[in-house]
């Protein structure tokens, strides 16, 4: 059988990958440069464990070479989507564009009963009223979050783990508890409006999320004042959402097209020059908004769906990618500190965003910014794994740690919610107490002239 060019050979509309433009697969010309960047396959050393291995079995499957085994879900599970290979690839293999739909119609499917264990009923728990039913909400985080800080203010949270209370919790709460940073003090919402400083040289929305604004509310402000700072009016529209790469990225299309829908009609006002993200992951998502509403909707360009997504997608930035672009002013506050930038994968890969965040932390007087080894790595966050796939993401946890500290830095940066929350829950494991920090938050308080000591007095 020979497959079209631009089709996939299977016409059975159940068949996960069946959607998937076939040329993407015969991109991959099966040369192994990939390998040696994918944490999973450096973890495990098995070729289904790296992505050419991963496109092998997914085209198998669309070929109907073979069956979607549970064993080939678990190949597929373990990859974190962290598009490493695609920075490797020499062929320009668009693998985040191959696993993603393929995930999407996978999770449509069943597990047979008689080849594996199916879903248990703590992960459809999970899923539906952790995952699905509190992340993507941003007041729901707010009032979940409220009794943590409590408890850690009153110390009941380290009681509960010495008298062994929390082992009693399911075993992915136990997680999300572990992995519980030192929840800073609520500070209050964005408003929607904040003016330029000095001549105005841009009008920007700011893009909040869900997580990230519940639990990192203050990278938001820090954000918002650097911009401020760089002559930006500042445009944050309540109508926004979660990204719905939570969604997206655990097979639900339905829900994370709503909230596509959401985030373009809140940021249509066509006199924002840029839509400013601070999270790696939520970034690249809303980058690709185009895309997925193409491959949700039909390559269709005149579907006012896909237009609505591509015209938003074209106007997303990261905020340091912004500020390159734009020409930063010149912060003059110094902060004495030896720096070891941590790159999220979803900026360094999927945005191919690596140079701007070093040149903006350069600018800091007093920063001396340190190289660690492997940076291509993911540090095993990657939005939800560290939850749904513990074992590999602690592995993998545990190296970017060890990469991190290597450099003997007095704090790291991370420019991604979710890398920040892996890497502060390993270095705690290790007894260490170096802050994590985003740039933003650097640059913030070298442009107000605060002091990092005191900064880091006021977080406790």
């Amino acid at each position: 059988m020979t497959p079209s060019d631009n089709h996939s050979p299977s016409t059975h509309g159940t068949t996960p990958g069946s959607s998937i433009p076939y040329d993407r697969f015969l991109d991959c010309v099966h040369c192994g440069l990939c390998t040696a960047a994918c944490p999973t396959y450096v973890e495990t050393g098995n070729e289904n464990d790296g992505p050419r291995g991963r496109i092998y079995l997914m085209r198998a499957v669309v070929d109907g070479r073979t069956e979607l085994t549970p064993a080939i879900r678990h190949h597929l599970d373990l990859c974190l989507d962290c598009r490493s290979c695609e920075t490797a690839c020499p062929s320009g293999v668009q693998y985040g564009r191959l696993l993603e739909p393929f995930r999407v119609e996978m999770q449509k499917l069943p597990v047979p009963q008689s080849s594996g264990p199916a879903k248990s009923s703590e992960d459809d728990w999970f899923q539906r009223w952790v995952l699905f039913g509190l992340f993507p909400y941003r007041d729901r985080m707010k009032w979940a979050l409220m009794p943590a800080r409590w408890m850690q203010k009153l110390g009941l949270d380290r009681l509960a783990q010495k008298c062994g209370l929390t082992k009693l919790l399911p075993k992915k709460l136990q997680r999300m508890q572990e992995q519980l940073p030192r929840l800073r003090k609520a500070e209050p919402a964005l408003p929607e409006f904040l003016p330029a400083k000095g001549e105005r040289r841009a009008r920007v929305g700011l893009f909040l999320g869900c997580v990230a604004d519940a639990m990192f509310r203050h990278v938001h402000w820090a954000t918002a004042r650097v911009l401020q700072e760089n002559g930006c009016d500042v445009v944050i529209p309540s109508a926004q959402a979660c990204c719905g790469a939570i969604h997206y990225h655990n097979g639900a299309s339905g829900p994370a097209v709503d909230l596509m829908e959401t985030n373009a009609g809140a940021f249509s006002d066509p006199s924002l020059d840029a839509i400013i993200v601070n999270v790696a992951g939520c970034g690249s998502m809303l980058k690709d908004y185009g895309h997925i509403a193409e491959e949700l909707h039909g390559h269709h360009s005149e579907n006012p769906a896909v237009k609505r997504s591509a015209n938003f997608s074209h106007r997303v930035r990261d905020v340091q990618e912004f500020l390159a672009a734009l020409g930063p002013v010149k912060p003059e506050g110094r902060i004495e500190a030896v720096v070891a930038y941590q790159d999220a994968c979803h900026l360094q890969h999927a945005q191919k965003i690596r140079q701007q965040p070093r040149d903006l932390l350069k600018l800091i007087p007093g920063v001396s910014l340190r190289n660690i080894n492997e940076p291509e790595l993911c540090c095993g966050a990657a939005g939800s794994y560290n939850l749904t796939q513990p074992e590999m993401a602690d592995r993998l946890g545990q190296r970017k740690v060890n990469a991190l500290l290597e450099v003997s830095p007095d704090l790291i940066v991370s420019a991604n919610a979710g890398c920040s929350l892996q890497i502060q829950t390993h270095l705690q494991r290790k007894n260490s107490s170096v802050p994590v920090l985003h740039p933003m938050e650097l640059l913030d308080l070298s442009y107000r002239k605060v002091s990092l000591k005191d900064y880091l007095a006021g977080r406790s």
